[in-house]
């Protein structure tokens, strides 16, 4: 009887879990948690409203079974796979289209997968592998994009109003077998298109063996022609692409980066390679790999792709070299070592590359490549945990940057990459104004005792030199700043981070030709420049008369950088020098919408605020240049638009007679938070509100009130002091720069 029931339990279990072969869609919300810290309210009935007028219906319409809805994603079953491509390539077409009257940041995106596998049916629910491809699939795929396993493209192919990218075989996470992988092109003059995967021709290709063969002869001559122009100047064009970190621990991808970074560093060394910039190459991070898109995309002709794995105290690390052109291996390795020969194992990889590009490593290259950055396994590991807070660009993560780098420094007192790192996220908070993070005078001495210190332990090191010249040239050190420009140069001809610190001094010096071929230099090393670093090149073309190289760099740094109001700001200038009135008016109104939002950038709403900002230039015609383009796109004078009847403005002598030894109550613009000014006889002064205090010195200056602190670099803000007309008749206006302050006196 036991038995008898154990079988009818069997059997029911059976008929409740089956097997089946079928295809799964798989779709996730690009950056749901941001977009829900930011607007809850609105993302959840955005997403409804998706849902209801779009998903649901498309789903229903290619006879589609919704199988999960998630808060971020969905997971859907079709009987067939043609439904299943053409059901996501609409849901993506529509959504690009009522994407296009949605601010970048509030856009709400999908990614999604589709395969056709083996699943296991349990009630409502399917699982198994064919799921997990599917969820791995769409992954990779990129935002408002589509990626498919090669046994859907099997299906699918001709059958859709669509195109086909091959990526090649992936590794998926989870997955033990690689994948064949296509990406979706919707674009509808690429429907049926058919791109091969790099150097993995399949069977659809022998099809068209004619044809190919006439076009890879073309294209491999264009590829020759335009790739063999940095061998014809004896230099060869490399980027190292992102290791992969094959740990299966997500928390080892700092190490797998740092791998990455620490040999695009040694291969710059090398005065004989160009070498693409960390920054250009990690926008590849996670993504499929087509070699020849990297080659187009980042100009080079040769890459670097491998991968770590790092188990307890042994690292396995494999690498190789492609020649873009060919598709060629030109070499290749795997070392397998003890963490601690870590050092070791870079230096002698890139070694090997070097020598099967053949390019000869002077004695000064090969000595400072093969010199370890410190014995310390320990504070190398902290300061590549550093680097990785340091990059996400987040308060917290450049607070806790700061404090693993100097953690670093205690391990190793004698590790110079450290104390250099420091030294140049500390200068990039003093530039930014990130009083939030660190304040202005802390981070302006902490910027130039890490540099001193890290040219005290390596003397021959380009970045500090690049640090030292940005501080020296901000602090009108003119000679003192070419001096460490030229030094760092030398030292660093092709780090992109030294060229464009070499490009904004000689832009503040007034060399205006070492300044653009500093930053054209850079931009070809890094051709995705931070938008800080674009900002500088769009002035540098901006004081050339090159209005359109002006307009397109601040444009890219603009759609980089989406809420910099500033940078709207230099835009309009821009665009007020190439006539576009109407462009430049709008940017005006967009960047003072956005600098009103920050409080470390919210001073940058008038001209008296660029004047500030920009009053290192040395060339006073270079200020007046800006400061006139500015005008001409509308940007007012003082902040707010305040403007007041000259006839109601306050001499030098009143000023000081109404502000000295006195107590200034009363409210600030725009939206009368209360604010109070105190100021001693000896012009020592607080400046309190609700949410910060100011220590500073107060003075008169012929008819003008000045402040200055360690606010705005040092620098005094100085306006004028008027008496105001209200229905009470009595007190007074001060603006400057970065406030307009309406006050009585209370003593």
């Amino acid at each position: 009887m036991n038995g008898k029931a154990a079988t009818t339990d069997q059997g029911r279990r059976t008929a409740r879990m089956d097997r089946r072969l079928t295809a799964i869609l798989a779709a996730d919300v690009v950056g749901y948690s941001r977009l829900m810290g930011e607007d809850e309210v609105g993302t959840l009935e955005g997403l409804k409203s998706c849902r209801r007028e779009l998903i649901d219906p498309e789903i229903k319409k290619h006879h589609g079974r919704m199988i999960k809805l998630m808060g971020d994603g969905a997971l859907v079953e079709f009987r067939s796979v043609v439904d299943a491509v053409q059901c996501a390539a609409v849901i993506q077409r529509r959504m690009a289209d009522r994407n296009k009257s949605t601010a970048e940041a509030h856009q709400i995106r999908f990614r999604i997968g589709v395969n056709l596998g083996d699943i296991i049916v349990e009630g409502d629910d399917i699982y198994g592998d064919g799921v997990n491809i599917a969820a791995r699939l769409q992954a990779i795929a990129e935002p408002g994009g589509i990626c498919i396993s090669g046994t859907a493209f099997d299906h699918a192919a001709h059958k859709v109003d669509v195109g086909f990218a091959g990526l090649g075989e992936q590794r998926l996470k989870n997955i033990a077998d690689p994948v064949r992988v296509f990406r979706v092109l919707l674009d509808p003059g690429q429907s049926g298109k058919i791109v091969a995967a790099p150097h993995r021709p399949g069977s659809w290709i022998m099809i068209l063996a004619g044809v190919a063969a006439l076009l890879t002869v073309l294209l491999a001559g264009i590829f020759a022609w335009q790739w063999q122009k940095p061998s014809a100047l004896g230099k060869p064009s490399i980027a190292v692409l992102p290791f992969t970190n094959l740990s299966g621990d997500p928390g080892q991808e700092y190490f797998a980066d740092g791998i990455t970074e620490d040999l695009i560093t040694d291969l710059a060394k090398l005065s004989g390679l160009d070498v693409i910039a960390r920054n250009s190459v990690f926008a590849y991070k996670g993504k499929p790999l087509v070699v020849a898109d990297v080659g187009h995309d980042l100009g080079v002709r040769f890459v670097v792709d491998g991968s770590v794995r790092r188990t307890g105290d042994q690292i396995r690390l494999n690498a190789q070299l492609i020649d873009i052109a060919t598709g060629d291996n030109l070499w290749a390795n795997r070392f397998d070592r003890g963490i601690a020969d870590v050092f070791a194992v870079q230096d002698e990889m890139s070694r090997e590359i070097a020598k099967a590009l053949g390019v000869q490593a002077s004695a000064a290259e090969s000595e400072r490549m093969a010199r370890p950055p410190t014995a310390n396994l320990e504070a190398y590991d902290t300061y590549l945990r550093a680097e990785r807070e340091a990059r996400t660009g987040r308060g917290d993560g450049l607070r806790e940057a700061l404090a693993l780098y100097e953690k670093a420094q205690n391990l190793d007192p004698t590790f110079a990459d450290a104390f250099a790192a420091d030294a140049r996220l500390s200068v990039y908070l003093w530039r930014t104004a990130s009083d939030d993070i660190i304040q202005s005078a802390l981070a302006r001495k902490r910027a130039y005792e890490k540099a001193s210190r890290a040219l005290e332990l390596d003397s021959e090191f380009s970045s500090p030199y690049a640090v030292l010249g940005i501080m020296q040239v901000m602090d009108r050190r003119y000679e003192d700043a070419i001096t460490s420009a030229e030094r760092a140069v030398a030292l660093g001809s092709g780090d992109a981070a030294t060229q464009i610190a070499v490009g904004y001094i000689q832009l503040f010096a007034g060399i205006h030709n070492e300044a653009a071929s500093a930053v054209e230099t850079a931009l070809k090393l890094d051709p995705n420049l931070a938008p800080i670093d674009r900002e500088v090149v769009g002035v540098v073309f901006l004081l050339l008369g090159d209005t359109r190289k002006a307009i397109e760099t601040l444009e890219r740094a603009r759609d980089d950088a989406p809420e910099a109001g500033s940078l709207r700001i230099l835009l309009a200038a821009a665009y007020a020098r190439a006539g576009r009135s109407e462009d430049a008016k709008a940017a005006i109104a967009d960047g003072l919408r956005l600098v009103a939002r920050t409080e470390s950038l919210a001073r940058l709403r008038s001209l008296d605020a660029f004047r500030n900002q920009y009053a290192h230039l040395r060339n006073a015609e270079d200020l007046a240049s800006i400061i006139d383009a500015l005008r001409q796109a509308g940007l007012p004078e003082w902040p707010f638009g305040f403007t007041a009847d000259e006839q109601d403005r306050l001499n030098g002598v009143e000023i000081a007679s109404l502000v000295v030894g006195k107590t200034l109550k009363g409210n600030l613009e725009p939206d009368g938070l209360p604010a109070i000014m105190q100021i001693q006889q000896d012009g020592t002064a607080v400046f309190r509100t609700m949410t910060r205090m100011l220590t500073e010195r107060v003075y008169v200056d012929r008819d003008l009130l000045c402040e200055q602190s360690e606010n705005m670099f040092g620098r005094p803000i100085c306006g004028p002091v008027y008496k105001r007309r209200d229905a009470a008749g009595n007190g007074y206006s001060y603006v400057n720069a970065s406030m307009v302050f309406h006050f009585v006196t209370v003593n």
